[in-house]
């Protein structure tokens, strides 16, 4: 399986010939959103508007998924689970569990808060943590650091903080390094099978190149 970032939440998830891709950023954002084709498309945050402008309903290379639910696509078993707290009559936030070939992987896409307990007792056993790294408006950096603690991944991925390019206001990705004490291994892609998780003793930060 390979792993790589396209900035701010984005990032492709491919394992043979199936590809995720996972919150591709907006043209306002100042990145490029990536074109290549995708089997299934998830989206931790998604708005009234984008929904009643057809968004589901346009051409689509994959399968939409866009809230809370159950899914097996080609193999990949996804489970969404809605953030009740933080959703709004205007938009609704959703984090997914992602398992491909026994690795589990967690997108907490655009939280903003800690995790409530009912969510909590989901994210058991994780071993890929996708989490915003850059602050406000999403989750802080110290209430990162916790919830990293409290779901004990593998490896963790920092989503959400400042690139070249970007627009929106984030902070760089020391900031959170230096809060959690973690040094990030750099790469351009990662590549990851489930026994090579195995050999990892403690908490690992992988950060992504876009």
């Amino acid at each position: 399986m390979v792993i790589s970032f396209y900035g701010e939440g984005c990032f492709k998830i491919q394992n043979g010939e199936t590809v995720i891709l996972i919150d591709p950023p907006s043209h306002q954002s100042g990145l490029t959103p990536p074109r290549f084709k995708f089997d299934v498309l998830l989206k931790t945050l998604v708005s009234n508007e984008e929904i009643e402008a057809g968004f589901l309903n346009g051409a689509s290379d994959g399968f939409k998924i866009i809230g809370p639910g159950e899914y097996d696509i080609k193999d990949v078993i996804i489970s969404g689970y809605g953030l009740a707290n933080e959703s709004t009559d205007k938009f609704i936030k959703t984090i997914y569990l992602v398992e491909i070939e026994g690795i589990k992987m967690c997108f907490l896409g655009h939280i903003s808060e800690a995790l409530t307990t009912d969510i909590a007792e989901y994210l058991e056993e994780i071993d890929v943590l996708f989490i915003p790294a850059g602050g406000k408006p999403f989750i802080e950096q110290k209430t990162a650091v916790k919830l990293i603690k409290q779901t004990a991944p593998k490896i963790v991925i920092p989503s959400f903080f400042k690139i070249s390019g970007l627009k929106r206001p984030f902070a760089d990705l020391k900031i959170f390094l230096e809060e959690g004490g973690y040094k990030a291994e750099a790469q351009e892609k990662l590549t990851i099978k489930k026994k090579d998780l195995a050999e990892i003793k403690k908490v690992k930060v992988i950060n992504l190149k876009v």
